[in-house]
């Protein structure tokens, strides 16, 4: 017994083992289904096993076939055996197709007889257009069995089943397997219009209605399983009425649509998209062709013009659907000229990657980084701007308008060969994906099984052993791949303006200087001859310099491209790499470090502040490659280091220069790392870093150049008879400094015991006198312009005083904008204690125990009105200057430091200098509301940020919005408004400060 049932298992497992060596998974159940109806006698048929071998899933196709024959009939059955075991062709393509679509072995499971289409259709042409597959639809849809709609969804169906066969099978290219479906699209899209038609004569006889084809329907690069972009378009019929007759197409217009994408019975077809139409879902369905036209030439955005790139006449009226393509040609092919083309463009596809989810990113075979879209975007986009000029381009199929480009010299031969054969790959791996369920689907799957099936169905695409480990190669194809596309789409577009400008080998074909030209000027660059000159001269040559150069312009100028002054930056750079240019550090920062790059790039390009900073000392730009090298450095480290700067210096003007050398290094760190959004991720903690980074600074230099002054007189003259102390005043004191701002500051002093007065205020006097000349004095280093006009009797006072001095004039003279000013006024340099000492002085003055008098109120209102009314210049925009205008920064600190004068006495967190925790403290004590307190707070942000950005792009303070529109871009830009929104940046600080002074009315000037 015992032998009988080691022979029987003998027997089992001798067939499962062949299976298992065949590719089966489930040998077990292959044996069964071999054994069962419709495949007895095929179980030990060696030619049948290897062919079901051979399949991408041999269990899936052993179960398709078991299937198919199980639901044909008798006489089919035995003919299809017959055929199977002695045709080569047909076993393939049956097979082929069972072993990856398990949707089409359902629908030969439903129709069996349809498995006659893989033999028939090799007596037809081998590429079938679409006149063949009209003829085919229009065969099926008479089965009067089904009825109209199902019959054209099981036609369509067939018809599929003969392309796939084609394409599993090797007979077609990737390129024709597309171009086969989107002329099956075309052909469904006429028999549903010819059957709406049938159903609703009247329709048909009031309109002409065209079928545009749009995406890949249009550029006949269709995926297996995709919405179908269609746009409509009608015209009257002789006699008949315009409204009528759009009413009619309308009808006929969603009846086809119904008609493709209805679910019932057989199952949709695929949904007709009309999205891309003027004004999307909210448009109309139909128009005629000249509101077609009135809303491209007035309305349409840049995105709706590459969209018409693809546009093509795919069914009903062919001579309108020619008119429409011809009608809107000329305006497609002028797209590139309008502004911000390139910006727009970018910003789309960035919206793109920014709207996968993350848990989809890396699975993205369409619409991630390094997919598919990524190439189209790019073959477009190149398109668009060459194709002005060259009819050769104008293809609204990406493999046929790649080479087209490389034809043409505007993309490199080797690049346009990686990214047809990384196209190629990127949509097989899609149309495989999406036959085995058909369903719409741009995600890579996760499973075993499918990848698998995948990576056996692609086997020859792969460059790689897939027989150990098939999923583990496809993987490895997969990304890179990807990479390739992201790598090269990242250059693609600038890659070739080095080609322009270089001396290119035998028979290699470049950019002409005309296209070059057209492609700078689609990328934003204003002179594009110069930018030409300085890519000669930065990639010209054999040295290491110049090759790496080479390597990375492409990408620099994408950057540059992308913010508001391309030119600048490009010009700047040229300026950097020409005074560091020969420093192996240099070369080395930007070869191997890319963030260090694209960070270099984003500073040159994003303003006059920073880069005139740069080119002053340029080695500078390793802080670029340091991680911590951006970091704001305290007060403490910046006067330890500048006080040693000083002490090495033989003299007073050397030393005060090492100091303006130390203070133009950090504001080009802070001014850097502000372009680059390093001092914080709010922008009122940012502006907070800054001014708190800029106050420390200015402080430092202030405590240097001071001791350098002394020493320079105590070597003159002797020990110097008097203490000195700085007090800062205005934003200085505040922590609020910008770039622009001078350093506003009070000067006193307290001669030493036993020293006579006159000559110890001699000696403070000439100190304070040298210290504001030496650091205001014309240099390569920036000045640092120190005020000391807010001192008692101003300009007309001496420019120290005593500590004693300032107490009798401040009895007996002082007004009450003085006290005002006071509010601010804090010790940074010179003695500490004369500092703290004045302090305690001014203390009673600003924080007064009863109050602010009435008259004091109303001087203090009044003088406020008198500036608004007197210091505003001549031509501002009252709404839009950020120091005076309306809802400003003086509307807003004039509110809050009133408050302090009113209040600070008994509320000791008003006693600060700075107006922002001077407003939380009053909105915490009762004294505003929160919600008036954020107004002001927001109005006082952007007030700043914007002054902010006018000194950082233009160079130079200002208190306006620049008038010049690529500097007003630059200050949108830092801002966080995109490419073209300058007028929304505008309308928003009107916005903000006009709801701003309607608080200041209520709470500074008691309006009602």
């Amino acid at each position: 017994m015992a032998v009988e049932e080691q022979r029987a298992g003998s027997r089992v497992s001798r067939p499962e083992n062949r299976l298992v060596r065949r590719g089966f998974t489930d040998p077990a159940r292959a044996v069964r289904l071999l054994e069962g109806p419709g495949l007895e006698g095929l179980a030990d048929d060696p030619v049948l096993l290897d062919a079901l071998g051979a399949t991408a899933d041999p269990d899936l196709a052993l179960l398709g076939l078991s299937r198919l024959l199980e639901a044909a009939d008798a006489a089919d059955r035995h003919t299809l055996r017959d055929t199977l075991t002695t045709s080569k062709p047909l076993r393939d393509r049956l097979l082929g197709v069972l072993g990856v679509s398990t949707a089409l072995g359902d629908h030969l499971a439903r129709h069996p007889h349809d498995w006659h289409v893989l033999v028939t259709f090799e007596l037809r042409d081998m590429h079938p257009g679409p006149e063949d597959f009209r003829r085919s639809l229009a065969e099926g849809v008479r089965d009067d069995t089904l009825g109209p709609a199902n019959a054209l969804r099981v036609a369509y169906r067939r018809c599929l089943l003969a392309i796939a066969a084609r394409d599993l099978t090797g007979t077609t290219d990737l390129a024709q397997t597309a171009a086969e479906l989107a002329d099956l699209a075309g052909a469904t899209l006429q028999t549903a219009l010819d059957l709406a038609a049938e159903q609703d004569p009247e329709a048909a006889a009031a309109c002409r209605l065209a079928v545009i084809g749009m995406g890949k329907c249009g550029g006949r690069e269709l995926n297996y399983v995709s919405d179908v972009d269609v746009v409509f378009v009608a015209e009257p019929r002789e006699g008949v009425d315009e409204h009528e007759a759009l009413k009619a197409a309308t009808r006929l217009a969603a009846a086809l649509t119904r008609l493709c994408a209805d679910t019932t019975g057989e199952g949709t077809i695929w949904p007709v998209d009309a999205n891309l139409r003027p004004e999307g879902r909210n448009g109309p369905l139909v128009r005629t062709l000249a509101s077609h036209l009135a809303y491209y030439q007035r309305w349409a955005k840049t995105w709706e013009f590459q969209a018409l790139l693809k546009a093509r006449p795919v069914a009903g009226d062919a001579e309108l659907g020619a008119a429409y393509v011809a009608a809107l040609a000329p305006m497609v092919w002028q797209a590139a000229a309008r502004e911000n083309f390139v910006a727009d463009v970018q910003q789309m596809r960035r919206r793109v990657i920014d709207s996968i989810p993350a848990t989809e990113l890396d699975r993205q075979l369409k619409l991630g980084p390094g997919g598919l879209r990524d190439v189209e975007f790019s073959v477009q986009l190149l398109q668009l701007v060459h194709g002005r000029t060259d009819p050769a381009l104008r293809s609204g199929n990406t493999l046929e308008a790649l080479a087209a480009l490389s034809r043409g010299g505007y993309v490199g031969r080797a690049d346009a060969a990686s990214l047809d054969a990384a196209y190629r790959f990127l949509r097989s791996l899609e149309h495989r994906i999406q036959l085995y369920r058909l369903r719409r689907t741009h995600l890579m799957p996760t499973g075993a099984e499918d990848l698998r099936r995948l990576a056996r169905s692609l086997a020859a695409l792969i460059n790689d052993d897939t027989r150990a480990d098939p999923v583990a190669a496809l993987q490895r194809e997969w990304k890179r791949h990807a990479m390739e596309v992201r790598r090269l789409h990242e250059k693609l577009f600038y890659r070739p303006l080095l080609d322009a400008v270089a001396e290119l080998p035998p028979g290699a074909t470049g950019l002409s200087p005309e296209a070059a030209r057209a492609r700078l000027e689609a990328l934003g660059y204003a002179d594009p001859a110069a930018a030409l000159r300085h890519l000669s001269a930065l990639a010209s040559g054999v040295s290491r310099k110049a090759a790496i150069q080479r390597t990375l312009l492409p990408v620099l100028l994408g950057w540059f491209a992308e913010s508001a002054d391309p030119d600048a930056g490009l010009l700047n750079f040229r300026q950097v790499s020409d005074a560091l240019g020969r420093t192996p550090w240099y070369l080395r920062l930007l070869r191997d470090e890319s963030a260090a790059a694209e960070q270099l790039a984003r500073v040159l390009s994003a303003g006059r502040l920073a880069p005139d900073l740069l080119l002053r000392a340029p080695e500078a730009v390793a802080m670029l490659g340091d991680p911590h090298g951006l970091e704001p450095r305290g007060r403490a480290a910046l006067q330890s280091e500048i006080l040693a700067a000083v002490g090495r210096a033989g003299s007073t003007h050397a030393a005060v220069a090492a100091a303006r050398s130390v203070r133009r290094r950090e504001l080009f760190r802070t001014a850097a790392a502000d372009v680059l959004g390093r001092l914080g991720e709010d922008p009122a903690e940012a502006l907070d870093t800054a001014g708190e980074a800029l106050t420390a600074l200015n402080a430092a230099t202030l405590g240097g150049a001071l001791r350098a002054c002394v020493a320079g007189w105590e070597a003159e003259h002797g020990d110097l008879p008097t203490r000195i102390a700085v007090i800062a005043m205005g934003r200085f004191g505040g922590h609020e400094l910008g770039y622009g701002s001078d350093a506003d500051v009070l000067f006193v002093h307290e001669p030493l015991l036993g020293s006579l007065e006159e000559a110890a205020a001699r000696a403070a006097q000439a100190v304070c006198h040298e210290l504001r000349a030496q650091l205001g004095a014309p240099s390569t280093e920036p000045p640092l312009l120190v005020d000391a006009d807010l001192r008692p009797e101003g300009r007309s006072g001496p420019l120290v005083r005593t500590l004693a001095s300032y107490a009798a004039y401040y009895r007996r003279w002082s007004h009450a904008w003085e006290s005002q000013a006071l509010l601010r006024a804090e010790p940074v340099a010179g003695d500490e204690e004369l500092g703290a000492r004045f302090r305690q002085l001014i203390d009673p003055l600003r924080y007064p125990g009863g109050g602010v008098p009435e008259r004091d109120l109303v001087e203090i209102r009044r003088i406020k009105a008198r500036i608004e009314a007197e210091r505003l210049p001549r031509g501002a925009d009252p709404t839009t200057h950020t120091k005076i205008g309306r809802g400003g920064l003086a509307d807003v600190e004039w509110t809050v430091q009133l408050l302090q004068l009113r209040h600070g006495y008994e509320l000791p967190a008003l006693r600060t200098t700075r107006t922002r925790a001077a407003l939380a403290a009053a909105a915490e004590a009762g004294l505003v509301e929160p919600e008036d307190a954020e107004v002001l707070d927001t109005a006082w942000v952007l007030a700043s940020r914007v002054r902010a950005a006018v000194m950082l792009v233009r160079g130079r303070p200002g208190d306006s919005f620049p008038g010049e529109a690529r500097e007003l871009a630059g200050v949108a830009r830092y801002l966080g408004y995109g490419s073209g929104h300058s007028g929304e940046l505008l309308d928003d600080y009107r916005r903000t400060t006009r709801r701003a002074r309607a608080v200041v009315d209520r709470l500074f000037y008691g309006a009602d």
